[in-house]
This record gives structure tokens, sequence and C-alpha cells, in this order.
């Protein structure tokens, strides 16, 4: 019984694999930038988002210069949803999809 309880309590971890990161993305806006607000069944998908997790091989890769909390703006066309979470924000995105990362200056 004890082996149960530990298969129970063990915290499933998201780790993905080839080229591939995992990224929370961003709330919706429900008001735009000038005030306007949105009804709740009308959707503008957000294609920004912070970066959860690497995969080995982009991890430390000078052509991909991404890390753990960056936030990114990416194409949500070939993101693979994971349900792990009740609000289905965690995408697994290739990093070609990864169009740009936020920097701040200094």
């Amino acid at each position: 019984m004890s082996d149960k309880v530990s298969k129970t309590k063990a915290i499933e971890i998201v780790e993905p694999v080839g080229k591939r990161l995992l990224i929370r993305k961003d709330e919706d806006r429900k008001i735009t930038k000038v005030g306007i607000h949105l009804p709740d069944k009308m959707e503008i998908p957000t294609i920004t988002g912070r970066v959860v997790a690497t995969s080995t091989q982009v991890d430390g890769d000078p052509d991909w210069p991404v890390s753990q909390y960056d936030r990114v703006l990416f194409n949500p066309k070939h993101a693979v949803p994971v349900d792990f979470e009740g609000d289905n924000r965690l995408f697994v995105v290739p990093i070609e999809d990864v169009v740009a990362v936020f920097r701040r200056e200094g």
C-alpha cells in the first residue's frame, strides 16, 4: 500500500525532447490597449509566454539563445497543448516557432 501512496504523491514533470520548449502562454487579454472590453466568448490568440523548460538539445545551443524564464513570442500553429493543468496554458513548442525573445536593456 505504501507503494500506491508514493505514486500518488509524485509530482509530474513535463520535459520537452528534441528541439522544443515548454512554454506557459500569457493570459488572454479581455481589454484592448485603448480600453475596449472584449466579450468572454471572443478570444484573441495570445502568442507570448514564458519558457518553463528547455530540452537538452536547445539548452546551451548558441543558435538558440533561449533559456528558462525568458519571455518569448511564438507561432502557435505547431504548439502542442499539455493537459497538465486545468487552465491548459502549457504548450510544447518547436524552437523554430519561437520568433523573438524579449530582453531588457542594461
